[in-house]
């Protein structure tokens, strides 16, 4: 009796196998089992093993759109414009300007560089309130503030190259 209910559902599932297992053809980028359409194209038959495409979201930017009024009036091509030209003077004053505030967090951070220093005490800064009972804050306090140190000297190194791409000198560190 078990027999005679297995026929019927082997069946089932021989016919849904079959069905699944049509042809794959790779066209590009893209996958099709519409044969007519595949060989139309020239597309390659895909062989063997399991093939699960699963498509991702389409691109909506401004690149259907023309990019300037001159490039609607131009049949839709897009036309590559050149940036907007800034006068001398005016790019000298935001270089000025740029070089000012490079110097003034020069300023900040060789500053907090010294009081970092200063607190660090070449690795023996002073024990505070709970660090008496507890020697390992203060070892993780040690630790931080030489990480704090190692941070702060790769900032000011950082702020220097900005200065020197922007030319001239760059100032002294103290």
């Amino acid at each position: 009796m078990k027999s005679y209910l297995l026929i019927p559902l082997a069946a089932v599932f021989l016919a849904a196998t079959a069905h699944a297992q049509t042809k794959i053809w790779r066209c590009g980028n893209t996958y099709t089992n519409n044969e007519a359409q595949a060989r139309a194209a020239g597309c390659r038959l895909v062989e063997g093993g399991n093939l699960t495409v699963v498509e991702g979201t389409r691109v909506h930017g401004s690149g259907a759109a023309p990019a300037t009024p001159a490039a609607a009036s131009n049949g839709g091509t897009k036309v590559a414009s050149a940036p907007p030209r800034i006068d001398t003077g005016e790019q000298k004053a935001r270089d000025a300007e740029a070089r000012a505030i490079l110097e003034a967090e020069l300023k900040k951070a060789e500053a907090r560089q010294a009081e970092l220093q200063k607190e660090y005490n070449n690795g023996e800064p002073e024990k505070m309130g709970p660090e008496h009972r507890n020697h390992q804050k203060y070892l993780d306090r040690v630790a931080e503030l030489k990480a704090s140190i190692a941070r702060n000297e790769t900032d000011i190194a950082g702020i220097r190259r900005e200065l020197a791409r922007l030319g001239g000198t760059v100032p002294a560190s103290r």
